[in-house]
């Protein structure tokens, strides 16, 4: 319960530092790079709206930030997002994610990430579930059209749920994840990543996270970007289903 405190203080923190809520069970780490070699402040600004399935039918209206900086072999990122779902047309519900990664390139092609991940999520009854994690990140690639990404980490999950019955998890995660970028044109931008968390002690444990993005450049710094997201929790909370999926589609802006 100590563990359980000091984690939740921590990663409530930086909540109220950025001020970051979101719907996403697993978050996508990869949509949130900027790809730039130049040193210093980038990132992030969108709005956006959702049609999802889970329990109910909802729509989301929401915005989302990331801001980035990069500083020679250290990048670190921070994430924040908010969300207001409304649940069969008259039902209000929210969710909340934060955020916080360091990668430090270790060689060209191989980078060392930590993270630190808080969230809670109404409609899938997740009272709050923390996570730390660290491990090594490959680059498949050195094309500028092009880009393949292999990671492997370690994570330590503490979850409560509100369904009543499942007990406090305190539990050792794996997370295996391939993400790839596409660049045909200077406007255009699809990325794609598929997660793979499983239990340690226990593999039938596990979920699936798959998401791809759409970016069309617009104008200036602003561009449309339409996602999809597919999840599948083999032991969800009582109730809810193991499947879920989300489909996104909003407008962007890009700073430097």
């Amino acid at each position: 319960m100590a563990n359980l405190f000091y984690m939740k203080y921590l990663i409530g923190l930086i909540c109220f530092l950025w001020s970051s809520y979101a719907s996403a069970q697993i978050l996508n780490a990869e949509s949130l790079r900027k790809v730039t070699d130049t040193s210093g402040w980038s990132g992030t600004v969108s709005a956006n709206f959702a049609i999802k399935r889970n329990v109910n039918d909802i729509l989301v209206l929401g915005t989302d930030a990331h801001i980035q900086y990069k500083m020679n072999d250290h990048l670190v990122i921070f994430k924040n997002d908010i969300s207001f779902l409304k649940i069969d047309g008259d039902r209000f519900s929210n969710s909340g994610i934060t955020h916080v990664r360091h990668n430090y390139k270790l060689k060209p092609r191989i980078a060392w990430e930590t993270f630190v991940q808080g969230q809670y999520n109404k409609v899938n009854l997740i009272d709050f579930r923390g996570l730390v994690g660290t491990g090594p990140r490959f680059k498949l690639d050195n094309s500028e059209k092009y880009k393949f990404y292999l990671g492997t980490l370690l994570m330590y999950e503490q979850e409560q749920t509100a369904d009543g019955i499942t007990p406090n998890q305190n539990d050792f995660r794996g997370s295996t994840y391939l993400s790839f970028s596409l660049y045909p044109n200077d406007n255009v931008t699809f990325v794609s990543t598929t997660y793979y968390q499983p239990l340690i002690e226990n593999f039938n444990d596990y979920r699936i996270s798959s998401q791809s993005s759409l970016i069309v450049g617009l104008f200036a710094n602003f561009s449309i970007k339409t996602t999809y997201t597919f999840v599948y929790d083999a032991f969800p909370a009582i109730g809810i289903r193991t499947s879920q999926y989300d489909f996104t589609t909003g407008v962007a802006y890009t700073f430097d």
